[in-house]
């Protein structure tokens, strides 16, 4: 049955083919190898090259007659066939400075490339080379976290959260979708390093956070996020609505815990990113007023 093989397509014999054809190590990794395990559909393809990447994306976009997308600062080359989006990177190590979580980049072997990854359901790598065609590459215990529903990094989280402080928001967010927990010493991370998320654009920020408010649950998020502290640094207005209301001197409710019901609730019926966002904000005032 192709349905249960992840490398059903023919698009992956074609790179399996050509990267043997140029002596080179191909693997599918990331998001791709972690949807199909979870059973959801995903039509990005990401293709860790162990040498040039965009030399692989060159011979493919040839020989599928395809335009081809090069970012030669990145390393990465992208192009379109079939309805999926496939994307080559050569396999690397990164390492960061203390400002920028754009990293300076070096060739590496494949465990670096899994290294370099936010967390161990995204650091799956499933081999295209003929010899080992679909062996599972899984270095960190990926699968293992899966089957226990786990949001963790490959390496210290202290580092991969320092290294680049989106991954906290991204934690949060891929709970929120997956119904995943957080690891707890991934959690203490997020607590330790959120201050960090201060050099993170807020363009990055807001793509999460829409991501959250379109999960099924969209209060998990929210939670997560005020228990690891950094709601108050990237949305301080919601944080303002906690605490309980006093109406002719009878406690009444709590807006916090209230709005993210009215969210929730929302979200049964509407799956409207701005319908879901005004069940966010209809009572973000009353503090200030």
């Amino acid at each position: 049955d192709d349905s249960r093989n992840p490398l059903s397509d023919p698009i992956f014999r074609r790179i399996s083919r050509l990267a043997d054809a140029m002596g080179v190590r191909a693997y599918v990794v990331g998001g791709y190898v972690r949807d199909y395990y979870l059973g959801r559909p995903s039509t990005d393809i990401d293709v860790v090259v162990v040498g040039s990447g965009i030399a692989v994306a060159e011979a493919l976009a040839a020989e599928l007659h395809t335009r081809l997308s090069v970012f030669k600062t990145f390393g990465t080359a992208m192009l379109r066939t079939g309805g999926m989006e496939v994307e080559f990177v050569g396999a690397r190590k990164e390492s960061y400075s203390a400002d920028s979580r754009k990293p300076a980049v070096e060739e590496g072997t494949l465990e670096d490339d899994q290294l370099r990854r936010d967390f161990t359901i995204n650091a799956l790598a499933l081999c295209l080379n003929k010899e080992r065609y679909g062996e599972l590459v899984d270095p960190f215990g990926g699968l293992e976290d899966m089957d226990e529903l786990t949001i963790r990094t490959p390496l210290d989280p202290d580092v991969t959260f320092s290294d680049d402080p989106l991954r906290m928001m991204r934690a949060v967010r891929f709970a929120t979708q997956l119904g995943f927990f957080i690891d707890p010493d991934t959690f203490d991370a997020i607590i330790r390093n959120r201050e960090r998320i201060s050099i993170i654009s807020k363009e990055r920020i807001v793509d999460e956070l829409n991501k959250i408010v379109l999960s099924p649950k969209p209060s998990i998020g929210f939670d997560l996020l005020d228990k690891c502290g950094l709601l108050p640094l990237i949305f301080p207005e919601l944080c303002a609505l906690k605490g309980v209301e006093t109406k002719e001197g009878i406690g009444h409710k709590d807006n916090f815990a209230h709005t993210l019901m009215v969210l929730d609730r929302l979200s049964k019926t509407s799956d409207n990113l701005w319908l879901r966002w005004s069940a966010l904000f209809h009572d973000i005032a009353k503090p200030a007023t």
